[in-house]
């Protein structure tokens, strides 16, 4: 049974769980890690843009976003206790996300103060080391289920990582993947090995959706409330142009009556004149009959009598299948055509006809 237990090992090896026998007193436990196992991919991830100088750290607590938001004071003067409780430390708080498995990321930084010089924040990996020595005191308070330092990647440690593959992925894999990178310069190759990593991956990216769907609904509301916004300073645009033209009427009546009483004694002087004579012209055009006032009273006619015609006439809209518009012209165009051949019938029987009363009236017998 050597060869059935060996192909059952090659089996469980490519399927990448179980326990290979290799002796009846020794076996090796298989992983999704072993070369040998096919579930396995390489998908992407965004590189990071944060620097290790920007001393952000996440704290992946084991609670629900809700309640970390509610207890986020509790948290922070916990952290605070736990650095010891200096005054020239604070604990300041950077973001918090939801994750998937009621996971929630606490993204933090430690700001330091000292009695003389500018205020820096703690680089990242000198945060991350301290807080990973206070682990078990994380978890039994804070229920801190891991600590990862939220910065980039060096020139240096980006080359090594590319150029070293990933436990459990082929080279050859590993080389595709990289040369198969759509975005080089902001997205890096990560290894998925197995079903649950597979699944993990699959929820974080459900999660992302859920958060830029959560973001399209916030920016629609703003874009609603701006257009609301718009709508009404519009219209209060159009009110303030109509208080205009009436106080620029008013002011222009207040002028007039100004000018009236300066200028009353006084004669009328040639320029005034002259106006009068333009202003009396242009009145004798406005109203002549076949000018500008006749032509307005009969556009004002027809937009009355249109109006009339709308609103006693029913408005039909109709609309037709284009293969029967274009058999309801082949029939009319033969039904044109036959009385065309009709008519020219009738004209050749009216010749002949006259022809025939011609000859009778020549003829002797029609004499007699």
């Amino acid at each position: 049974r050597d060869a059935i237990i060996a192909k059952w090992n090659q089996l469980q090896a490519a399927w990448g769980t179980g326990k290979g026998i290799y002796n009846p007193r020794g076996s090796v436990e298989f992983t999704p890690d072993n070369p040998y196992c096919r579930f396995k991919a390489v998908g992407y991830n965004r590189l990071p843009k944060t620097k290790n100088e920007d001393g952000l750290v996440s704290l992946f607590i084991k609670k629900p976003e809700a309640e970390v938001r509610a207890n986020q004071q509790q948290i922070v003067d916990t952290l605070f206790v736990i650095f010891g409780s200096k005054p020239q430390l604070s604990v300041c708080v950077e973001g918090i996300k939801k994750l998937p498995d009621n996971l929630t990321e606490f993204v933090i930084y430690i700001l330091e103060r000292p009695a003389s010089g500018p205020a820096r924040r703690i680089p990242s990996n000198e945060t991350t080391n301290f807080l990973n020595g206070q682990l078990i005191q994380l978890k039994s308070k804070l229920v801190v289920e891991n600590i990862v330092p939220k910065m980039g990647f060096t020139e240096q440690a980006l080359k090594e990582y590319l150029d070293t593959p990933q436990e459990g992925i082929h080279p050859f894999l590993w080389e595709q993947a990289k040369l198969d990178n759509p975005d080089p310069d902001s997205l890096v190759p990560v290894p998925m090995i197995g079903f649950k990593a597979l699944h993990q991956r699959l929820k974080h990216q459900e999660q992302q959706t859920q958060a830029h769907q959560q973001r399209l609904d916030l920016i629609a509301e703003d874009l609603e409330s701006l257009q609301q916004k718009q709508v009404n300073m519009l219209a209060k645009l159009e009110e303030y142009k109509r208080k205009h033209i009436q106080l620029s009427h008013r002011l222009l009546q207040v002028v007039v009556k100004q000018e009236i009483s300066r200028k009353m004694g006084y004669s009328i002087q040639a320029e005034e004149e002259q106006l009068r004579v333009q202003l009396e012209k242009i009145q004798l055009e406005l109203n002549h009959p076949t000018q500008f006032k006749g032509r307005l009273n009969e556009l004002m006619s027809q937009i009355r009598m249109q109006n009339h015609l709308a609103g006693t006439r029913a408005d039909f809209s109709y609309q037709m299948d284009p293969s029967l518009q274009q058999e309801i012209k082949h029939l009319l165009k033969q039904q044109q055509e036959g009385l065309k051949h009709l008519v020219n019938i009738i004209k050749e029987d009216a010749q002949d006809i006259q022809l025939m009363e011609q000859n009778l009236e020549a003829s002797p017998f029609s004499q007699r």
